[in-house]
């Protein structure tokens, strides 16, 4: 089915909805609560603009197509923070807002990672603490995380393009609506005169 869109049938972007819950779910797992954050506001502006396609309200398209600019932006620098670009580190607690030393998901579960707890109790002031240390991953978690927002980064332009062109066909629907005077409640030809009959009848009263 159609988004709503009066003139053409292109399809929902339900992927945007995908894509954003996705990345929730595992910046959920790993407490990235800035990237938490930054993920609930996506996934409701992408709601508001698929609701405005469908709805024909072009306004909420144009704040959906700001927003891309924002959400663009916000994965660029997240790919610097993994890469470590402009004095950056990813072991830095800057994600988690300086309140927990936890890391990506991925750290610890990324493909072919083994995760292996070492007892402390031996060293002074860490018993009851464990050592965990992580072997054999296939590709290291930051790189997964880079991937995941170029892959970010890329649906928002495809979103980008597709806002545009829906704004577009709403603007030329309505210039051309309101051309022929639909949206004139009173039009210049309109003449508000009673029926013969009826005035008739008014007479004769």
């Amino acid at each position: 089915k159609g988004c709503g869109c009066r003139s053409c049938n292109s399809p929902c972007p339900s992927p945007l909805q995908l894509a954003a819950l996705e990345r929730q779910v595992f910046d959920f797992l790993g407490y990235q609560w800035a990237p938490i954050l930054a993920n609930f506001l996506h996934i409701i502006i992408v709601i508001l603009g698929l609701f405005g396609t469908i709805q024909y309200r072009p306004r909420y398209i144009v704040v959906y197509a700001i927003w891309t600019a924002v959400w663009v932006t916000w994965n660029i620098f997240i790919i610097c923070f993994y890469l470590e670009v402009g004095g950056l580190s990813k072991d830095s607690e800057l994600l988690t807002f300086n309140i927990s030393r936890h890391q990506s998901w991925w750290s610890e579960n990324g493909p072919g990672c083994v995760r292996k707890e070492a007892s402390m109790s031996g060293i002074k002031g860490l018993d009851n603490h464990s050592y965990i240390s992580v072997i054999g991953c296939a590709l290291e978690y930051r790189y997964i995380e880079v991937m995941h927002s170029s892959f970010q980064i890329l649906i928002a332009l495809v979103g980008f393009v597709y806002a545009c062109y829906v704004v577009s066909v709403f603007t030329e629907e309505e210039d051309s609506f309101d051309f022929i005077g639909g949206f004139d409640p009173f039009p210049l030809y309109h003449v508000n005169e009673k029926p013969t009959n009826l005035l008739f009848k008014q007479t004769y009263l």
